[in-house]
């Protein structure tokens, strides 16, 4: 796939440069992050090698517009992805099948397709493994940093809110990852619960 090395190296280059500092879960850790999950997808789901590639593009792009912007990020990122894959000489279809990538990561997912599928799995994946509180706890601090929640009792709750709601689209994450969801749920609810008492 022409430019493929190309894109992947200038998407890298703007996440470790362009993102600001009140960025603590949105970083290029979170990316890489995901990009291995993709990889492990692809290696267990065999994946082809074309459709591959275009989905560890739009992994690699699907928070770059944290470069511009912490809201409307994934029309940003669409943008930033649009803009190289154009001049690295990438086809429209190709262009089209990363911008359904990147805008499929925005929440509440809506995936149209199996690719889709794949990368919302991917970003949310923290959500059933054991880093959860590790990574929650950066989210926590990056949505204070930007006055979007106030307190951890706060954010406790949302959390609770937006686990509750989201599913995982693929088997393999229904199968391995919904059943640690489900206790950071029974373990958010029992910490709210407390903190009510303790008010």
């Amino acid at each position: 796939m022409k430019g493929y090395n190309k894109i992947r190296k200038k998407a890298k280059e703007i996440l470790n440069s362009n993102l600001s500092h009140k960025l603590h879960y949105h970083t290029v850790h979170h990316t890489l992050d995901v990009l291995n999950m993709i990889n492990q997808s692809i290696r267990r789901e065999k994946i082809n090698q074309y459709d591959a590639k275009l989905l560890r593009i739009g992994t690699l792009f699907h928070d770059s517009g944290f470069s511009v912007s912490n809201i409307n990020h994934e029309e940003h990122s669409v943008e930033i992805a649009k803009k190289y894959m154009v001049e690295y000489g990438f086809s429209k279809e190709n262009i089209e099948v990363v911008k359904g990538l990147i805008m499929a990561t925005r929440t509440p997912q809506a995936p149209k397709n199996y690719l889709e599928k794949i990368i919302c799995d991917a970003d949310l994946d923290y959500l059933g493994r054991n880093e959860f509180y590790t990574k929650s706890n950066l989210l926590f601090k990056e949505l204070k940093a930007f006055s979007i929640i106030n307190n951890i009792h706060e954010w406790n709750k949302a959390q609770i809110k937006f686990l509750e709601e989201h599913h995982y689209h693929t088997e393999f994450a229904q199968k391995n990852r919904q059943p640690q969801k489900e206790k950071r749920i029974k373990e958010l609810k029992l910490l709210v619960k407390n903190a009510h008492k303790s008010m």
